[in-house]
């Protein structure tokens, strides 16, 4: 089979193009991602997530486009009630969090009490793939806090002004915060399953990793960055992946699949 040498004059002249595009913050798209992007403006939640202005603009970019159909190509079974992607609230807070704006909340528990006026500092927006939620992270000011709250349990909220000074101050609390929740480990791929590196990356996709290797014994490694609170998401994803890992570092994932073991032998072992 032949070999191409790759051209160095190609190289370049795609290089300069691409730098181009990038310094006019235009980009290339393919016919078949204007054809998908044309099918996803047509969902309910698009009139939602986009300004009107915003979709006609987009609407009428892709009106020459062919149509994305899946009518007779696919056959969707029944299940459980779909729940909207887009949140109504969405909006508003994403542009509080990018101006660093504080906040005032209206949350209602589970038990059917509600808190008003709650004065806080929005800090990311989160969506949870397994619930199907979205999660708004913020700072308590007064019992100077970082919570986690489901946003289907937000009534109402509304900008409040907040100094450079004090919110930098916010931010830095946060980060303190977090630090303080983050944990690491270790995480060894058995040289039988290096094949596979790529499908085990992904299972930890949403985490911060570094990978390792190891040219003497020729491991890979895996280092997970990840919050306490997140420990039994990363257990599952080790119990999904099975013996094609070790946890060579973090005791506490350790621990825990060590009990994991014990109970499943107490369950199924033999004598």
């Amino acid at each position: 089979m032949e070999r191409r040498i790759p051209n160095p004059f190609e190289k370049i002249f795609s290089y300069s193009i691409m730098s181009r595009l990038d310094e006019s913050a235009a980009f290339t798209s393919t016919s078949h991602e204007r054809a998908w992007l044309k099918r996803m403006l047509e969902h309910p939640a698009a009139s939602e997530a986009f300004t009107a202005e915003t979709l006609g603009k987009l609407r009428g970019l892709l009106a020459g486009e062919d149509d994305l159909s899946f009518s007779g190509g696919f056959l969707e079974k029944a299940g459980a009630a779909a729940r909207p992607l887009y949140h109504p609230l969405l909006r508003p807070l994403r542009r509080m969090i990018l101006a660093s704006s504080g906040m005032r909340l209206t949350i209602r528990t589970r038990s059917g009490l509600e808190f008003s006026g709650q004065p806080g500092f929005p800090y990311k927006l989160e969506y949870s793939i397994a619930r199907r939620e979205w999660y708004l992270i913020w700072y308590h000011l007064t019992e100077q806090t970082l919570l986690t709250t489901k946003l289907g349990t937000v009534l109402e909220v509304g900008a409040e002004p907040v100094g450079k000074t004090e919110a930098a101050a916010v931010l830095g609390s946060i980060k303190t915060i977090l630090d303080a929740r983050r944990e690491q480990a270790l995480i060894e791929v058995l040289p039988a399953y290096r094949r596979e590196l790529s499908r085990i990356l992904y299972a930890f996709s949403c985490f911060d990793k570094e990978v390792i290797y190891e040219e003497e014994q020729e491991v890979y490694g895996i280092r997970l960055t990840y919050l306490s609170d997140e420990a039994e998401y990363v257990l599952s994803r080790l119990r999904f992946l099975g013996k094609r890992v070790r946890v060579v570092e973090g005791p506490r994932l350790q621990q825990r699949m060590l009990e994991s073991a014990r109970l499943a032998l107490g369950r199924y072992g033999q004598g």
